[in-house]
């Protein structure tokens, strides 16, 4: 297995841990755990399709591409 060493701070360490106590798993399982799901997350392609945005101005000028829906045309009744 390959080997990485990574440096964070006391605060991130902190955090890391407690995440890691509540899914009962070492700090290093923890770590691995989250670099696992990103990387299966990243490999199948998949995003969030919908994020979830408070600020309307925000969602206007976000880079995320939406689908534009097709308007119904009006037919003219004579």
């Amino acid at each position: 297995m390959t080997q990485i060493t990574i440096s964070i701070d006391k605060e991130v360490e902190k955090i890391l841990e407690k995440r890691a106590k509540k899914n009962l798993l070492t700090l290093r399982e923890q770590i691995e755990d989250i670099l696992r799901k990103s990387a299966v997350r990243t490999k199948s392609g998949t995003t969030r399709s919908d994020p979830k945005v408070d600020d309307r101005l925000v969602s206007i000028f976000s880079r995320v591409k939406k689908e534009k829906k097709k308007r119904k045309k009006k037919s003219k009744k004579k």
